[in-house]
């Protein structure tokens, strides 16, 4: 859920609106890329509990890899020294996700 949305449902939230108007009002605005019923749920029940900031909260687990000139030149200079090294042995060998090294492979090389 991206950052609008999160504050459209505490403006909805403030107006006294329920979160199934609120949900009706978005899928209205935002069509297919409405937030499901229960996030608008989750997020009322937040604000109804006293929170205030509409920021999302921190995630766990592995962070997304982003591409960018480092990593592209990374496995440009692996596959010159290993050409025959496989996506999965990258992997191990650059610590870069194998799905970041097929996109680098495929768009950027």
């Amino acid at each position: 859920m991206n950052f609008e949305q999160r504050a459209n449902i505490k403006f909805c939230f403030k107006l006294g609106k329920t979160f199934t108007e609120t949900h009706n009002l978005m899928k209205q605005v935002y069509g297919d890329n409405c937030v499901a019923r229960a996030s608008v749920y989750e997020w009322y029940t937040r604000f109804k509990n006293g929170r205030e900031d509409i920021n999302d909260d921190a995630h766990t687990g592995r962070p997304k890899s982003t591409i960018n000139e480092n990593s592209i030149e990374v496995v440009r200079n692996f596959i010159k020294h290993e050409p025959k090294s496989s996506v999965r042995y990258m992997e191990m060998e650059l610590n870069i996700p194998k799905s970041t090294i097929y996109r680098i492979l495929t768009e950027h090389l």
